[in-house]
């Protein structure tokens, strides 16, 4: 703004009027700066300012580069409404020359005072001054109906906005909705002369976050390179065009005090204040944070209570490389300090990635050990190989605790040589400490090298090595389980797998579902349709619980509940469980054999009551493959030929001329053996009799039979229904 002759010596903030010898100080249009070559039309927040009924004030808040003055100009070209527009310098928060310039642009916009008006004051984040901000909030209240003020900020105006946005009187527009999207993105970067592969738009919004001052620093540094590509790949906040725009708009005004703040916790992903003052040894970093994201900076809170914040990814870059250059060896120390503080705050995830940011591989292996088991048996299988991810081979076989934690997880992955080849690494370590030699024997029984037999003498000793509250227990429980049941123990199978459910029902949903589909099995084993049925809900409604990174043991929950839903007639659950194992099967490729075998024989018997005897055969035929590498799993043996014989019996009913059953068709084959007539069996199934009717005859015919009798001795003959 122009200075003006000096003001009267009072003036009310309400009173905009103008001083006659003033020169303008508002124009019709915003100022060159926003007219950039680049320059993309958003529509889809014009609308956002246009449809706005009842609204009294717009607000536009967000950092420098975020388009808010351009926004502006595209919103006048399209609004019929005329536009006083203010722009401010760092001068312009007297009064006086605020209202003596408001009033004089309002008098030559609508000399009447009388139409709707858009009054914009650009750059209103200078207006400190309480009476300034009193006479904008009285502007406001005064203008005429229909009118609009708008005010474009980098910093929250201290306004009464709150009560504005109770009455429905406020539209905003932040930094998250000021953000382009991708398609914008891709077509600023054309303007400003780069075209570029839909991956290197996503890559770049990425790293700008679709701050459109970045994508257009971002342009202007592709220009110069040859390889797009890799310039793409090359781009962060350390950039010179990027490092300078931030230096001279969001850094040039803080207090070196602030800066020097942000700096040392640019390593931080997410800054909380008593995570900085933990790191800085200081307090008062809380309000720091909080202050330092209602000004002109890129730090956003990620929480509606202003707890925790995060830097922009090119920021925060940025201030890295500048802490690296002036204090390269501090940035170690300060992970170590973060590690330290998420342990105590038994944040384990945080404290194992500030240990390995540190670069202490020993503090990252003793972290992840301690809460592996846990994390691989509760969905939290990525998080581990993330942190292993982080590690580099040789660090991890330098570490016992590593090399068995990338043991467990290829385990978990159902890859077995992966697992066997860590395992044997952590073993040749010669660590003595109880708690590794449990997990060893522990991951051992797991791998099942020597089939079942030894897997339970393995569980037993990683029980007897871990204490009584140990996180290798439950699972010792369940492998032993496993092993007594496939080795014809029932009685002890089912004590070994009661306990393990008690011991993981709080910790572990994933050991828990396994616990309880094993117990599910040795009940359909046996006839007890009901229990077994019961069991394997149970263990579904678990297994659910635990989240993903749970697909080998999803496989075993799936194949039990396919069984006994088939036996019971519920096709359609059965089908779809059926779907899911096989699924999960693909996913954990190289499984224990027992274990793939036990899942394939259940989803086998599952297919032949479903009268799927080709898949049944398929499933049977892997079963067998996989049962040659574990021979002393004799009950796997014995499931196995009894679905053989049965298959072979289907096979040869399938000879004389039956066709596979539709659904329809098995469920009126279900109430065949019952006393119920078609009528009663129709309206168990909400259908008409003469449906059931034909359905039934479809069923004598298929089964080569003439009777009702005859259907169900065939069908008892060949395995889709119980005898």
């Amino acid at each position: 703004m122009t200075p003006l002759a000096a003001p009267p010596a009072r003036r009310a903030p309400a009173a905009l009027h103008a001083v006659p010898d003033a020169p303008p100080l508002l124009h019709d249009r915003p100022p060159p700066r926003a007219r950039r070559p680049a320059r993309v039309s958003r529509p889809r927040l014009v609308r956002r300012l246009l449809l706005a009924p009842g609204a009294a004030v717009a607000v536009l808040v967000a950092p420098a580069g975020y388009g808010k003055t351009t926004l502006l100009s595209e919103w006048a070209e399209r609004d019929p409404r005329p536009f006083a527009w203010l722009t401010l310098d760092d001068g312009d928060s007297d009064v006086a020359r605020l209202c003596d310039a408001l009033g004089e642009r309002l008098a030559e916009t609508d000399p009447g005072r009388s139409r709707p008006v858009v009054v914009v004051i650009d750059d209103a984040h200078v207006l400190r001054r309480r009476a300034s901000l009193a006479a904008v909030a009285a502007l406001a209240d005064n203008l005429p109906p229909g009118s609009l003020l708008a005010l474009a900020s980098r910093a929250e105006p201290a306004l009464p906005l709150a009560r504005l946005r109770a009455q429905g009187a406020l539209v905003e527009l932040r930094a998250r909705d000021l953000a382009m999207t991708e398609r914008e993105a891709a077509s600023l970067l054309r303007r400003a002369g780069v075209s570029l592969e839909p991956a290197d738009v996503a890559t770049l919004m990425t790293r700008t976050e679709g701050w459109p001052a970045g994508l257009y620093l971002a342009a202007l540094s592709l220009r110069e390179q040859d390889d797009l590509g890799a310039a793409v790949a090359r781009f962060a906040g350390d950039d010179r065009l990027v490092s300078d725009y931030l230096r001279d708009e969001l850094l040039a005004p803080l207090d070196p005090a602030d800066l020097a703040f942000l700096t040392r916790v640019s390593p931080l992903d997410e800054l909380s204040g008593p995570l900085c003052d933990a790191v800085l040894e200081r307090t008062g970093s809380g309000r720091v944070l909080r202050d330092l994201s209602r000004s002109n900076l890129l730090l956003a809170p990620l929480d509606r209570s202003e707890e925790s914040f995060r830097a922009h990814p090119l920021l925060a870059e940025m201030l890295r490389a500048d802490l690296r250059r002036g204090e390269p060896a501090y940035e170690a120390g300060l992970h170590r300090r973060a590690s330290a503080w998420h342990e105590r705050e038994s944040d384990f995830d945080h404290a194992i990635e500030q240990a390995t940011a540190a670069g202490d591989a020993a503090r990252a292996g003793a972290l992840l050990w301690a809460v592996a088991p846990e994390h691989e048996s509760n969905g939290g299988h990525a998080t581990v190989g993330a942190c292993l991810g982080r590690l580099g081979e040789a660090q991890i076989a330098a570490h016992p605790e590593l090399a068995l934690t990338a043991a467990l997880h290829h385990v978990s992955s159902g890859d077995r040589d992966e697992a066997e080849r860590w395992w044997r690494i952590a073993e040749g370590t010669g660590s003595d400490a109880p708690g590794l030699r449990a997990g060893m024997a522990m991951i051992r029984a797991l791998i099942a090298p020597d089939g079942v037999g030894r897997m339970g003498e393995d569980a037993a000793r990683a029980y007897a090595l871990d204490a009584e509250d140990g996180p290798w227990r439950a699972l010792a429980c369940l492998v032993k389980g496993a092993a007594h049941h496939l080795t014809g123990q029932r009685e002890r199978a089912r004590a070994a797998l009661d306990e393990g459910a008690r011991r993981s029902a709080r910790r572990s949903p994933g050991v828990h579902a396994l616990c309880l589909a094993q117990l599910a099995l040795i009940a359909l084993e046996q006839g007890d349709w009901e229990q077994g049925a019961a069991l394997a809900d149970r263990a579904e409604e678990r297994i659910a619980s635990a989240g993903r990174g749970q697909a080998q043991a999803a496989a075993l929950v799936h194949a039990a509940a396919a069984f006994a839903r088939a036996h019971r007639g519920r096709v359609d659950e059965a089908r779809e469980n059926v779907r899911e194992a096989r699924r999960m099967l693909t996913k954990a490729t190289d499984c224990a054999p027992w274990y793939g075998a036990q899942v394939r024989i259940a989803l086998a018997r599952a297919q032949l009551r479903l009268s799927d005897a080709a898949e049944a055969r398929a499933l049977l035929t892997e079963a067998s493959r996989a049962l040659r590498r574990t021979p002393d799993a004799i009950v796997l043996q014995a499931w196995v030929d009894d679905a053989w014989a049965r298959a072979d019996s289907f096979a040869v009913a399938a000879v004389s001329g039956p066709s596979r059953l539709t659904i329809a068709e098995l469920r009126v084959l279900r109430f065949l053996p019952s006393h119920l007539s078609f009528r009663e069996i129709a309206a168990r199934l909400h259908v008409s009799a003469n449906t059931v009717k034909t359905q039934a005859h479809a069923v004598y015919r298929k089964l080569d039979t003439s009777s009702r009798s005859g259907a169900v001795t065939r069908a008892r003959d060949v395995g889709l229904i119980e005898g």
